[in-house]
């Protein structure tokens, strides 16, 4: 939960501020290692000056010692001898004797303040002691202590450490300031990114960065300024499609609209004038005209039923529901050969490529049923040949649906009608493509493959 916490108050800071914190612990860091360093060289510099001061000191009260018994005055002597040590900044000598006499360093002005007490432990250099007799002329005067005293030399390490960190700090202010300022003005590019954004979600493909930027904002600017180029293009794309599938609903309608009219109306037209036959005739007792006009509406009914199976069917394929792919391609082909008895098809279905669900077999028999048309209408083929396989290849399993005819092709400008138009973008909307071969004169080979594993948008 603590984790959490400190999480979500870490992600309300900014990226400059985040930065910046960064330098800041560098700082304190390499300050901290550093100042340890510091502290354990000058631990031991200072034990090095008190063992020099001490053996100084020791070696120049022994002299003064055996220079005693040559002295008219030994105690005079004694007392320069001491009094020599004023003004030492590391030894304490005290004499103890007839008369007592100290000569005591003066402490050192410390312009930081006072030094600390935790800095005297953390550098732990303790004073060190040494007792000498003071014998001379077989007589025993006293004892002369010397004491080093690191006051004045911790004192001096003290003063260089405080003004080695206001250096730093001198140092590091300016160097934190302009590194925010240079932050800042390198995340600026990134706040125009953010506006892009926001106006891309906003539906405006149209924004574009430019200006000079380091190398790296400069990739991520060209693939931003890439992103929207092709965003624009395909909601240009997007538009288009709406536009065509209007066109082509609109088109579906007035195709039903028409069959209704010339179709169903004339048949239902008929219907009614039979029935009203009818009953003029059962009013006359006419029983022999009765049953032909019976007869009559019988027909009428049975061609209305045929054209309704024939709108049903360009609504939805007869028999794939029910049968199969396989058997609702033959039921097409089967339609196509009664009428066009001089064209030889061939169909070719593989096991594999069946039952792949109602949206990709829908999908493979309305190209199958599109292609048909097109040879048929347009071509004059002798042969036609349809192929539906599942393949797999570097891009994954797919269905592939293959139409060719040996027709005349499309002469003169190529273009596709919309019905193949149609296709081709509910085979793009899958995830597909559907591509033409046209060889005027030759024939056409449409093939559309449809991925198993694209996801489908509706």
């Amino acid at each position: 939960m603590r984790g959490a916490r400190s999480a979500g108050w870490l992600g309300t800071l900014s990226l400059r501020v985040r930065l910046i914190a960064l330098v800041a612990l560098v700082f304190l860091l390499s300050l901290a290692l550093g100042g340890t360093v510091a502290c354990l060289n000058a631990s031991l510099s200072v034990e090095r000056e008190m063992r020099a001061a001490m053996t100084v000191a020791r070696q120049t009260v022994e002299a003064g010692i055996a220079d005693l018994g040559r002295a008219r005055d030994p105690e005079r002597e004694l007392e320069r001898l001491v009094g020599s040590f004023r003004g030492n900044r590391h030894v304490r000598v005290a004499f103890a004797g007839a008369e007592s006499m100290v000569a005591t360093p003066t402490p050192d002005a410390a312009p930081l303040d006072r030094m600390p007490g935790w800095f005297v432990r953390l550098m732990a250099v303790p004073p060190s002691r040494a007792v000498l007799p003071v014998d001379a002329g077989g007589r025993h005067y006293g004892e002369i202590t010397i004491e080093t005293v690191p006051h004045n030399e911790l004192l001096e390490v003290w003063n260089e450490f405080g003004n080695g960190v206001l250096v730093l700090a001198l140092f590091s202010v300016p160097t934190l300031l302009l590194i925010y300022l240079f932050i800042g003005h390198a995340l600026r590019p990134l706040g125009r990114l953010a506006g892009g954004l926001a106006r891309v979600g906003g539906g405006d493909y149209a924004v574009r960065l430019d200006g000079p930027l380091p190398p790296e904002l400069s990739r991520l600017r060209d693939s931003f300024n890439r992103m929207t180029a092709q965003l624009a293009g395909m909601s240009t794309e997007n538009r288009r499609l709406n536009e065509q599938l209007l066109t082509l609903q609109e088109q579906e309608r007035s195709d039903l609209a028409r069959d209704l009219h010339d179709e169903i109306g004339p048949f239902l037209f008929a219907i009614n004038i039979d029935a009203a036959a009818i009953r003029r005739q059962a009013e006359a007792g006419r029983q022999a005209k009765i049953a032909a006009d019976a007869a009559g509406i019988g027909e009428a009914v049975g061609h209305l039923q045929r054209q309704v199976k024939r709108m049903l069917g360009r609504l939805r394929p007869i028999g794939l529901a029910e049968f199969g792919l396989a058997a609702a391609i033959e039921h097409l082909v089967e339609f196509w050969r009664r009428r066009h008895a001089d064209v030889a098809f061939r169909v070719s279905v593989s096991p594999e490529a069946e039952s792949r669900g109602e949206l990709i077999d829908t999908t493979v028999y309305r190209v199958i049923q599109e292609c048909l048309s097109n040879a048929l209408r347009h071509g004059r083929p002798g042969m036609i040949e349809i192929r539906v396989a599942s393949e797999r290849d570097a891009g994954g399993d797919a269905i592939v649906v293959t139409v060719r005819d040996d027709g005349g092709g499309m002469a003169g400008e190529f273009g596709l009608g919309y019905g193949l138009l149609g296709m081709g973008e509910r085979v793009r909307a899958m995830g597909g493509a559907l591509s033409v071969a046209n060889d005027p004169g030759a024939g056409l080979a449409v093939t559309a493959r449809l991925p198993l594993a694209a996801p489908v948008s509706a």
